[in-house]
């Protein structure tokens, strides 16, 4: 159900309901948008300045060794950690709609992928770090294994989280981030794949590859962190089953949720003289 409804010029008795809660909700929701620029930017930093790195033939992974190894394994641990905790908040936010369960599931599969990958360090391998054979290592370690798997279930988790929202925005008619999703969910594992089959020259794949991921991410975070900042007297859509993340309605069975700004704004569900209902639908 969509309603459209209009904001008092004077709030009157209208209670802000903005708790602790909402706040931490909407915290967790930003870790969202950090995970991303953090894990590729440290990465491009230590790609352009650690001695013998080539980012067009090296894969990421091999940050993680070397004496400057422990840059990398900290990359991996906070941003699969920042990923977790916006899964937490995309559940909260959900608030048990379309995708509510599987769509925050598999995020966090993600994180916890790419926060195992620290763990777990892959094989010196093609000529890095400085002194490493030239080619492919003949054998796999144990750690090596684990690595690898920890990214290939973080991406497909990725994957089959893009198409679960792909679906809840196509069941409400969101076209533009359907296609957002279903491009997302095939680029990726494209990417995989190019790196995959050119393990030589594997680095600019990889690199793309966590891009457009994390990217996904941090677009999803935006569109349900659904605090907005409203001037007194604007009229706004709004999704009911999409509220404000954090917020509940109260025991009295009225909800006001405090939009923020500089000056009081509410949008407010029941009856009241502080708001009116301008039109509603389903």
């Amino acid at each position: 159900m969509n309603q459209v409804i209009t904001t008092s010029t004077d709030p009157g008795d209208a209670v802000n309901t903005m708790t602790t809660a909402t706040d931490r909700t909407r915290s967790l929701l930003a870790c969202g948008i950090l995970a991303g620029p953090l894990f590729v930017g440290v990465a491009l930093v230590q790609a352009f300045t650690r001695p013998g790195f080539d980012f067009e033939r090296h894969a990421l992974s091999l940050l993680s060794l070397g004496d400057l190894g422990w840059i990398q394994v900290a990359n991996f641990l906070v941003s699969g950690l920042l990923t977790v905790l916006f899964a937490v908040g995309l559940r909260k936010g959900l608030n048990h709609g379309r995708a509510g369960t599987w769509g925050p599931a598999l995020v966090a599969i993600y994180g916890a992928g790419t926060f195992a990958a620290g763990l777990f360090s892959t094989d010196p391998s093609v000529g890095f770090p400085p002194g490493a054979p030239a080619g492919l290592p003949e054998g796999l370690s144990w750690h090596a294994i684990l690595h690898g798997v920890s990214f290939f279930v973080a991406f497909a988790s990725l994957v089959a989280a893009c198409f679960v929202f792909a679906r809840r925005f196509g069941e409400r008619k969101q076209w533009r981030r359907t296609a957002y999703c279903v491009l997302s969910g095939i680029v990726a594992p494209a990417l995989v794949a190019t790196g995959l089959a050119n393990p030589l020259e594997a680095g600019v794949p990889f690199l793309l590859a966590a891009t457009v991921a994390f990217a996904w991410l941090a677009v999803l975070a935006v569109e349900f962190d659904r605090g907005k900042r409203l001037q007194p007297g604007e009229i706004v859509p709004v999704d009911v089953e999409q509220l404000p993340a954090g917020y509940r309605p109260s025991p009295k069975g009225r909800f006001v949720v405090h939009a923020g700004g500089e000056h009081d704004s509410f949008l407010y569900f029941g009856p009241s003289h502080c708001l009116t209902e301008a039109n509603s639908g389903t």
